[in-house]
């Protein structure tokens, strides 16, 4: 075929053949590799045929599956904001067909504007057309033979750093000890130098009530004692990020992050809803703990408005903000800020690895986010493709940037199946 690889090295092995060269040395072992390698067509040539998607976790984990003329497979993952959107997906799947997947900013701009009135500011149409954006990475580096980073526009580092996040949220109400022997354990056994605690829980018992969003002094005196406990049980060089979820009003998190700053956090999470981005202002400004937010905002321009009003450290989250290039973009505009770059993941090791690329592709990057329960939950190793062991996924607190071509993971459809809400078509 025109152009393939086949073609190329065929030509190399006759003119191989003319210098001389022992077939049985040359080129015996490169037709081999010829032979067990996919013949493809031009990538000129290729097209998006059938656009799919799976759902697990209740519907809030999409897996989107582009399939091609040349045979080659796609995969994106989007979260959250994904219930209840299968014919989201297929409306947007079909304006795909017949596509070259290699057009990824013209095609995530076309359906973009084209949501104009539909919700193409945020939400779940955002968090969809994430999905797919990433899936065009994903196929796009596997048909040019190329890591998605490098498309990317290559790499500033081998292995991004990651948070863990040690999911304590599942305990009913952790004490000091908890807490603290979590962080131990997540130092000790899996290697991490850096953790992420959550200190909002309605059922404490000094809450005034749920709705109220003013912490009484028994809450603040709790979630000091919380952390305290951690900072003492792991020592002062491992990062401590801490998560309020957006729960509290101003006085508390003027209080709280005063109150913690002997404990040189990394960060204070969103202490304060993120919808009105004029109340970060002068939050920062009036303490030493850095504020983070960003997890449920999308799309650049909303990162404009918390960059603008002192946020110090943005986390968007690439599986619902707008895909892997609009992660990248907002990493550029922090960088104008000189802010840094730490994205809130939640996905599977698809989305863990995908969000890896555009850590590695930009040089504001901090911190990404990862769950403990990776490392316990058997789903996650089932429902993909990856060649590593898991004792290798995690080393010292780095993910290794994969090399294969796409971003390096896929999806086993049939191990995901087990795991499909019900009365949802599985991609079909």
């Amino acid at each position: 075929m025109k152009n393939s690889r086949r073609s190329f090295l065929t030509k190399s092995l006759v003119a191989g053949a003319g210098l001389g060269l022992a077939p049985s040395v040359f080129g015996t072992e490169y037709q081999i590799a010829i032979d067990k390698n996919p013949k493809l067509s031009a990538p000129s040539d290729l097209k998006i045929t059938e656009v799919k998607c799976g759902f697990i976790r209740g519907g809030s984990g999409l897996f989107v599956k582009l399939d091609t003329n040349q045979g080659i497979t796609g995969w994106g993952e989007g979260v959250d904001a994904t219930v209840g959107t299968y014919h989201v997906v297929k409306s947007m799947g079909r304006r795909l067909i017949g596509q070259s997947p290699f057009q990824i900013h013209k095609i995530f701009e076309d359906i973009r504007r084209g949501g104009h009135f539909g919700g193409g500011q945020s939400g779940m149409y955002v968090a969809v057309l994430s999905a797919i954006e990433t899936a065009l990475w994903d196929l796009s580096g596997k048909a040019l033979d190329l890591p998605v980073y490098q498309l990317l526009g290559g790499k500033f580092r081998d292995k991004v750093r990651v948070y863990c996040d040690t999911a304590l949220y599942r305990v009913r109400f952790p004490s000091p000890e908890d807490m603290a022997t979590a962080a131990v354990d997540a130092v000790q056994d899996w290697g991490y130098n850096a953790l992420k605690f959550d200190i909002d829980y309605v059922n404490d018992p000094d809450k005034y009530d749920r709705y109220n969003w003013t912490a009484s002094p028994g809450e603040i005196q709790r979630m000091y004692d919380q952390l305290a406990a951690v900072r003492e049980a792991v020592g002062p060089k491992i990062d401590l990020c801490v998560d309020m979820h957006g729960r509290y009003d101003r006085v508390t998190a003027q209080t709280i992050a005063a109150k913690v700053e002997d404990l040189n956090l990394t960060w204070l999470e969103e202490p304060i809803p993120a919808e009105n981005f004029d109340a970060f202002k002068n939050l920062s400004d009036e303490t030493s703990t850095p504020i983070s937010a960003g997890e449920n905002v999308y799309l650049v321009h909303g990162f404009k408005q918390l960059l603008d009003n002192g946020v110090d450290i943005i986390m968007p989250d690439l599986q619902k903000c707008g895909g892997l290039g609009e992660g990248q973009r907002i990493a550029n505009l922090a960088n104008a800020y000189y802010a840094p770059f730490s994205p809130h993941m939640v996905a599977s090791l698809l989305g863990g690895m995908a969000c890896a690329h555009v850590c590695a592709s930009v040089p504001n990057f901090h911190l990404m986010e990862w769950q403990s329960y990776f490392h316990t939950d058997p789903m996650f190793k089932e429902i993909v493709h990856y060649d590593h062991d898991e004792d290798e996924l995690i080393n010292n607190g780095f993910l290794i940037v994969s090399e294969k071509p796409g971003i390096g993971v896929d999806i086993n459809e049939e191990a995901m199946r087990k795991y499909a809400p019900e009365g949802v078509p599985f991609f079909e």
